[in-house]
């Protein structure tokens, strides 16, 4: 490993980092990572924090889970790749699958196509979808509805269905056929509606119009996340997704789940979809299912759309499409292993009590600091929306949400800025006292700024 001063001297200066400007990481270098452990990291410089934001939503077991480290040992050493295209399988995939199966079954879900990732598990679940309707003769559905400020992904499919300008703006024109509705953001939305079972309604007929408008048979789905993550953790009123799911069937309209961040009781629940008691056509899986320890994904698919591929005798239920790692027996393995570490201390349980903590820090945060316009929760997703002016609803502006952080940071506590929200997305196996500490670098933050 070279030492600190090369990594200091090198950082930023042969990589281009996602979601950022190349430029203003040559000129304020990120924090670099050194070591985990538990919910803490340790950057270059020996500082030690607490992890707020889990990685990137999807390190649910901490830093130390050495189930899956030695998972990962046994299959490297036993097989460390094999490909999954025609006529060819490996064990850990076999079990994996039939795991996932068993996992979702609320869902109705009885089909996993592997992936590297959630932006893969969404662009696989579109393709999917347009490929349902070839299928069943109906070959003009190939439109999709999405909502606004959801997130899906980078790809071309994702980044049409997703509702937010900042991933869309730069790489226009994007996939044509895609259509977007408000969402049901009871702090921000074109209704002026704050009660978050009207707007929930109201968002619904919104869902019902579009359609009218399009014409339902050249709709092939609808996608959402059943708590908006990366758009500021947007939490939808419980009945929306029942109605959004009671009008897809009206329409004979696919539903898709986005569960990448939702999925394996990020939420409170095993499934985001579990908590509204909604059964998805399809839903889109990763982060969790190895807790960030290998790059995994998923595409589930339920049984209404499994039985129309699986009783095609025609060319259009060929599945032209998957990836050089679909189905990585290390990755698979590690997805064995975090499952079964994820079931035996029911991290779904003691997400849903600590993110009752946490919801009342962030509470008593907002009535203390002016700063704070908002704060959204659910399970251990969570957002404070910083304002200049309460009464306006102005977003307090870039140096504010630096100061912020920073400040967090010094006090021990890593932050995920999204423009004018704070993002907190910590591992599952988060204690009591954890919750605090992060209330505490919170309240410094805030201070300071």
């Amino acid at each position: 490993m070279r030492d600190a001063n090369f990594l200091a001297e090198n950082n930023a200066r042969h990589i281009w980092h996602p979601m950022a400007h190349p430029a203003e990481m040559q000129a304020s270098p990120p924090r670099v990572i050194m070591k985990g452990e538990g919910v803490h990291v340790t950057d270059v410089d020996g500082r030690t924090v607490l992890d707020a934001v889990g990685g990137l939503w999807n390190v649910n077991l901490g830093y130390s889970c050495d189930p899956i480290k030695q998972a990962i040992a046994r299959q490297l050493d036993a097989l460390p790749y094999y490909s999954g295209f025609r006529g060819t399988s490996t064990g850990p995939s076999i079990e994996l699958a039939w795991e996932l199966a068993q996992w979702f079954e609320p869902e109705g879900m009885t089909r996993a196509f592997f992936t590297s990732g959630g932006s893969d598990s969404v662009e696989t679940a579109l393709r999917l979808a347009r490929q349902y309707w070839k299928i069943r003769g109906q070959g003009d559905r190939v439109k999709f509805l999405a909502l606004k400020k959801g997130y899906h992904g980078t790809h071309f499919g994702g980044a049409s269905v997703n509702g937010n300008a900042n991933f869309r703006r730069n790489y226009e024109p994007l996939m044509p056929g895609v259509f977007h509705i408000p969402a049901p953001y009871a702090y921000r939305n074109p209704f002026d509606e704050t009660d978050p079972e009207r707007l929930a309604r109201l968002c619904a007929r919104a869902l019902e119009d579009e359609i009218a408008f399009q014409g339902a048979d050249t709709v092939a789905a609808f996608i959402m996340e059943p708590v908006l993550g990366a758009g500021g953790v947007v939490v939808p009123h419980p009945s929306f997704m029942t109605l959004v799911r009671e009008i897809c069937d009206r329409h004979d309209i696919l539903l898709i789940a986005d569960e990448v961040v939702t999925g394996f009781g990020r939420a409170g629940e095993w499934a985001g979809s579990r908590i509204a008691k909604v059964k998805p056509d399809m839903m889109t899986i990763a982060k969790a299912i190895t807790s960030g320890y290998f790059p995994l994904g998923a595409t589930l698919i339920g049984g209404r759309v499994a039985e129309v591929f699986e009783a095609d005798r025609t060319s259009f239920g060929a599945i032209g499409h998957g990836y050089t790692y679909s189905g990585h027996p290390v990755g698979c393995a590690a997805g064995l292993a975090a499952l079964a570490e994820t079931r035996r201390l029911d991290l779904a349980r003691n997400a849903a009590a600590r993110g009752e903590e946490l919801a009342s820090v962030l509470e008593a945060l907002k009535v203390k600091h002016a700063l704070v316009g908002d704060v959204r929760y659910k399970g251990l997703m969570a957002a404070l929306e910083l304002v200049s002016d309460r009464t306006t609803r102005k977003a307090a502006g870039k140096a504010v949400m630096t100061a912020v952080a920073d400040a967090a940071y010094e006090a021990g506590v890593m932050l995920r800025v999204s423009g004018s929200n704070i993002i907190l997305s910590p591992p599952l196996v988060l204690t009591p006292k954890d919750v605090r500490t992060i209330g505490e670098a919170l309240d410094a933050g805030l201070a300071a700024a």
